[in-house]
């Protein structure tokens, strides 16, 4: 640390290669900024508050000390994409005193890595206002150019957005969101705000993230741009009312975390978010297991079903259900997921009602236990879901009674939604409300051992570490969209995820597609799967996640059996991970260790454009022979034209050996490497 003469103090990345600088000038403004390899990366970026009660600004500062100090540590994840990570940062804290009347005390806290940056706001219990509303967080990121952008529009109720990429000049929120008309409830902010995580490539060749880490008791982080200087400033998802958060001190926001490398690679490889959230708050985390499961919830997608008991096509029935779990444990799956199992499903959408659903109320035609007793002797788990219809409040009260009817019937595993407006009326998905909401239910479902995913929740902040019976998030445009009119996914999506919306957590993708054109049972549907099914297999490993579906149902995967082995043999959890090569919006393949055992996975897809690739298998284990079993596109597959065609090459390999690999448009390739 270097205290300078002007109120400036700097520190380093334990590698020396990025460095961060504080500066409290004269007129009391305090601000930030980083470099990279002696590349400005953040310019000199402001930070503070705007409060509403009491009306002050908290943006001019007294300098009151500084301290520094570095930790180095390893830690093991209960399960993860590695076995365990190392925690290396320096640190600095800035403590100041705001110039207005009250003399309010502040502590940021910033936190340098090899890989990047984070920073939070304190406020310290000595600090004069004890009870306070936040009106605008202040804090600035001023970029050094006019990057290459990978964005979704700003707002407060969704996230389920494709990517566009611009240059950050070329931002148009409004005008990217005009085009997703059918997505419901959309409360676009501006045509200058996106959402985080935010990635970004320079003119140069670096690469920068910018999102936020254990987002608890505050609302969600968007950013809006100044486009004549590229600076973007925090946007904080207000209430009903419009205030931002209501705090008490002591109180530490989220960190603003900005991950950076001249390596695409190394921005998949970052841990820095999982390492600024706090350790497991589970003491016993024995029954906590990754698992993989197919549902009874794609055939209503595509018209085969329904969610609910009119009209004589009911999905959720015992008999189809048995069918389900006769496969389900015919393959090796861990469950099964039941959608419109409860009464309510006629009158749920849109309505805007306390108590559409109880949560225990099964349909006349699901007997549920007799299915309990089925799923447990073929030994499967039915997977609970819980949509709430927007209700939250509703789903709280029922917590107790829902999570203990699970209990009784064998379940361990509940999938949320909150589809349609929050109930309490004016909350949105990501306010401050919904997100503490959100952690009630990581925290109730572990006091009853239960593992949660959630659908159309606020953006994954790293919150898996500290909860991990969280499992996973949707929070993202995932593969039940290739199913909407006009909103279907399109083949790069899948090479801008991993570096976007999977930065802050695993993601409930639901890949595993082997049928492609989606009128099979409804001749007037036009919509279709854009990948290839190798590039289904391929997502197993490039999308991570512990808790992963098998998306198609049992027929289409029927006439596809050679394929579908690599689902049945792909593991959920992990004990190394390696990215092979990666380009934001154009490729990636990653491979993975299994974990407990020596077997790897390879995952490789592309964008709408065929590539070749030459893979090294140098991370393979010295003096050992490897079963290779190659999923690959067909020398004529194209995800427009033959998405089904695909060819399994079986050869041993070594680390010294190389696999040259065709991936056809919208293509992919999986590899299993079982040790001999």
């Amino acid at each position: 640390m270097t205290l300078f003469a002007q109120k400036s103090s700097s520190i380093s990345s334990p590698n020396k290669q990025i460095i961060l600088k504080v500066t409290v000038a004269e007129n009391g403004s305090l601000s930030y900024q980083v470099s990279y390899k002696n590349k400005t990366i953040i310019e000199p970026s402001t930070l503070g508050f705007a409060l509403k009660r009491p009306e002050i600004m908290l943006n001019k500062f007294q300098l009151i000390g500084v301290d520094s100090s570095s930790v180095d540590e390893t830690w093991k994840p209960v399960w993860g994409e590695v076995s365990s990570i190392r925690n290396n940062y320096k640190q600095l804290i800035v403590k100041v005193k705001d110039k207005s009347k009250f003399e309010n005390l502040l502590n940021i806290v910033f936190r340098v890595f090899d890989d990047g940056v984070g920073f939070r706001y304190e406020f310290p219990q000595e600090t004069a206002i004890k009870h306070f509303i936040i009106k605008d967080e202040l804090t600035q990121f001023n970029l050094a150019g006019n990057h290459k952008t990978f964005w979704i529009p700003g707002d407060y109720d969704t996230n389920e957005y494709l990517y566009n990429t611009t240059k950050l000049s070329e931002i148009d929120a409004l005008k990217a969101a005009k085009k997703e008309t059918d997505i419901a409830f959309q409360a676009v902010i501006g045509a200058n705000t996106v959402q985080t995580p935010l990635m970004m490539k320079t003119a140069d060749g670096v690469y920068i993230n910018i999102h936020e880490a254990a987002l608890l008791n505050y609302p969600a982080m968007n950013i809006t741009l100044d486009k004549a200087t590229f600076t973007f400033t925090s946007h904080l998802v207000p209430d009903a009312v419009g205030n931002k958060a209501y705090l008490q001190a002591p109180f530490q926001t989220p960190w603003r975390t900005i991950v950076v490398s001249d390596k695409a690679t190394e921005i998949l490889s970052s841990k820095l978010i999982l390492n600024l959230n706090e350790p497991s708050k589970i003491t016993d985390v024995s029954w906590i297991k990754p698992q993989k499961f197919i549902g009874m919830w794609w055939e209503m997608h595509v018209g085969k079903s329904n969610w609910y008991l009119e009209g004589g096509k009911h999905g959720a029935n015992t008999e189809n259900v048995k069918k389900y779990i006769d496969y389900a444990a015919k393959h090796g799956f861990d469950g099964v997921l039941v959608e419109g199992w409860n009464e309510g499903w006629e009158d749920w959408f849109g309505n805007w009602k306390e108590n559409v659903f109880d949560f225990v109320t099964p349909y006349s035609d699901y007997n549920i236990d007799e299915l309990t007793a089925y799923a447990k002797a073929k030994g499967i788990k039915i997977i609970m879901h819980h949509e709430t219809s927007g209700s939250a409040t509703n789903y709280e009260r029922h917590f107790d009674k829902a999570y203990k009817f699970m209990q009784d019937h064998n379940m361990n595993t509940v999938k949320t939604g909150y589809v349609g407006r929050i109930i309490p009326r004016g909350e949105h998905h990501d306010s401050q409300w919904m997100v503490n909401h959100y952690q009630r239910v990581a925290e109730k479902t572990a006091e009853y051992k239960i593992m949660v995913e959630a659908h159309e929740p606020v953006h994954p902040t790293g919150l898996h570490r500290t909860y991990p019976n969280w499992l996973a998030n949707e929070a993202a445009r995932g593969n039940e969209f290739n199913n909407a009119p006009n909103l279907g996914l399109v083949p790069e999506h899948e090479t801008i995820l991993p570096f976007t919306r999977l930065m802050g957590g695993p993601m409930d993708y639901t890949p595993g597609f082997f049928h492609f054109q989606l009128n099979q049972y409804d001749a007037s549907r036009s919509t279709r799967v854009k990948t290839t099914l190798a590039k289904q297999l391929a997502l197993y490993v490039t999308m991570y996640s512990p808790l992963q579906m098998a998306g198609d149902f049992p027929e289409n995967f029927d006439k596809h059996l050679d394929a579908f082995q690599f689902i049945k043999d792909v593991p959920v959890d992990w004990d190394d991970t390696k990215v092979l090569e990666a380009e934001p919006g154009d490729f990636i393949t990653i491979a993975r260790k299994q974990k407990g055992k020596e077997n790897w996975f390879i995952g490789a897809i592309t964008d709408e454009n065929a590539r070749t690739t030459t893979l090294k298998l140098d991370f393979l284990e010295e003096n050992t022979r490897y079963e290779a079993i190659i999923y690959q596109d067909a020398a004529d597959a194209d995800w427009k034209t033959k998405p089904e065609a695909y060819k399994i090459e079986k050869k041993i390999v070594t680390k010294k050996d190389i696999l040259n690999l065709s991936l056809a448009k919208g293509g992919g390739c999986a590899i299993s490497l079982m040790k001999m």
